[in-house]
């Protein structure tokens, strides 16, 4: 039986009270596991947090406690720190708290009033911030994203062969990569905030003018953009099988069981190489626990098996040019309206400079940062294998429920854990169906008295009802609803239907490539899945509140993802 409280939870400081869901359900969606969290994010995420906000200069290291607060955990679920976020909006010259919770949430009735206190405004910090300011908005690159790139590549190039590797020396590795996920993250801190800039700028400036819907526009088909190239790379793989007859015989009888011996030579050449470079991804990639690309074929098979029933008309390159091409005509359609406005003009150019750079800077930092994290996973999931063989675990997955602090412990006596692990797991299981509240204001409720999610009852849409969220990537499109909440089991969607989710992360690229159009009810225009989203083509809508949990399947639906709008035109 579960407790009042998860054995990973949080218990907020009195510096940093407020804790919310908003802009952190597409991280870890799902409750982390023990080992993922205390292993790869309290040793690395949450320090690099923590050196990234130092470093962009809203904070000094000191004003942070012992584990930093820059993130929250609570029933297993995870959460930003609002407290930490709306310290931008009061140290940041121009800015206010008010500005941030605007940003993150729409009137939500838990959100706790901003209350000022004598150590939040610094006028160091917002002279660093304004400094920093000025160089995010003016430079062209940033190196320190592209030199972890090829760090974090070189981690996977330099993987030893892991069978022949003691219990030690694997968990030795494993706790390498802890640093490397916080340098990456510090970085990742730096992109992550700056990517909000070029939007805002092209929002109040288009606002004057009435013309803020096109800022999605303006923001779409903006090219090297990684997360999006994965979903290029295996629409590529797909062509080949469904150009091949034999190939597509075999997957239509065996997927996900596929035997690569009856696939061609080019076909597994070019899966190897895929994988090398793109095996940390796959649903909840930051969580070790969660299975990837590589670590699961299957699921790497199940995703091309969905693509492949694509027609070649859905090409995410053929859209992407297309919507390149409508940025480009917008791009010059305001140049010229600007023209003669010398500040406006001005500020149009370094809102489209900043909006392509970091943008693009945000989702290659974010595959970087999973490659660590994956590295760690194939570790643990070794030693988790050898354990199964000898009878100390059920399945790999139970290795996850460890401590880190439990590890070494583990590795010298194993079988003393196995009944703990078991019935953690069982616990751990049942977070799954816990509500997690929006808001934790000071203090979080017991896990008693959270809601369950198979309690829930959510009243359907009915025939007309416009459902409003934001606008993430442009397009019109209608088709069938299907309610999609497992991106690691792709089967049930058809190509064409519009995927409809409680919330993504660019793992789910291989469900956007079928469907017509995504609806999400978490997320904002510059989240992670919104990048992609409009790198590939497909129109998205995200906070669509409870669209998931309202929208039948086989509803046909209208979305648009330039307004940001959900029309119900027909039920099942």
């Amino acid at each position: 039986m579960l407790g009042d409280k998860w054995i990973t939870d949080r218990t907020p400081t009195e510096k940093f009270p407020h804790y919310t869901r908003a802009n952190g359900a597409d991280v870890l969606a799902d409750p982390v596991t023990p080992l993922g969290w205390t292993w790869s994010w309290e040793s690395g995420v949450v320090l690099g947090c923590r050196d990234g906000f130092v470093s962009y200069g809203v904070f000094d290291a000191d004003e942070y406690g012992d584990p930093p607060e820059s993130f929250g955990l609570f029933g297993g679920y995870f959460y930003n720190c609002l407290t930490q976020a709306r310290m931008m909006g009061v140290r940041q010259p121009g800015a206010t708290p008010e500005m941030v919770d605007d940003a993150y949430f729409d009137a939500h009735p838990d959100v706790p009033p901003y209350e000022a206190e004598d150590w939040h405004e610094s006028e160091v910090h917002s002279q660093r911030l304004e400094k920093n300011a000025e160089y995010l908005l003016g430079t062209d690159s940033h190196p320190p994203i592209e030199e972890l790139k090829i760090l974090a590549q070189e981690l996977r190039d330099s993987r030893p062969d892991l069978t022949s590797l003691t219990l030690s020396e694997l968990v030795a590795r494993a706790r390498e990569m802890q640093y490397p996920t916080r340098q990456i993250f510090d970085q990742h801190v730096m992109a992550s905030l700056a990517a909000s800039n070029g939007p805002a700028i092209l929002t109040g400036l288009l606002a004057e003018i009435g013309r803020e819907a096109d800022v999605v526009k303006l923001v779409t088909g903006i090219g090297n953009v990684d997360s999006a190239e994965i979903g290029r790379e295996l629409w590529s793989l797909s062509r080949m099988i469904r150009d091949s007859e034999y190939m597509s015989t075999h997957f239509d009888e065996a997927s996900p069981n596929i035997d690569r011996d009856l696939l061609s030579d080019e076909f597994n050449a070019s899966l190897d190489e895929f994988l090398h470079r793109h095996g940390s991804r796959g649903p909840n990639e930051w969580d070790p626990g969660s299975d990837t690309y590589e670590s699961n074929i299957s699921l790497t098979y199940s995703q091309l098996d969905l693509i492949r029933k694509q027609d070649n008309s859905a090409d995410p390159l053929v859209a992407f040019e297309r919507n390149a091409s409508e940025r480009d005509q917008l791009r010059t359609e305001f140049e010229e309206m600007f023209t003669g406005n010398e500040e406006a003009l001005a500020m149009f150019a370094v809102g489209m400079k900043a909006g392509e750079l970091w943008m693009a800077l945000r989702e290659r930092n974010k595959c970087s940062a999973v490659k660590p994290i994956h590295e760690v996973r194939m570790c643990f999931n070794e030693i988790a294998d050898r354990m199964v063989e000898e009878g100390h675990l059920d399945s790999r997955k139970q290795i996850y429920m460890l401590l880190e602090d439990e590890v070494d412990s583990y590795i010298k006596d194993p079988s003393s854990y196995s009944d703990l692990l078991r019935e953690r797991e069982a616990d751990y299981k049942l977070l799954f169906d816990l509500d997690p509240p929006f808001i934790v204001n000071t203090v979080c409720p017991p896990l008693s008295e959270w809601p369950r999610k198979s309690d829930i009852k959510y009243s359907p849409v009915t025939v007309g009802e416009v459902m409003n969220g934001n606008g993430c990537s442009p397009g019109s499109y209608t088709g069938k609803a299907k309610v999609i909440l497992d991106a690691s089991d792709p089967s049930a969607l058809e190509p064409g239907e519009i995927l409809v989710t409680f919330n993504t992360d660019p793992a789910w690229t291989p469900l956007f490539l079928a469907a017509g159009a995504v609806v999400v009810d978490l997320g904002a225009i510059g989240s992670h899945a919104s990048i992609v989203s409009r790198e590939l083509g497909i129109p998205c809508v995200a906070s669509a509140t409870d669209a998931s949990k309202r929208i039948p399947n086989g509803a046909t639906i209208t979305v648009d993802g330039a307004k940001g709008t959900v029309t119900i035109i027909e039920m099942p």
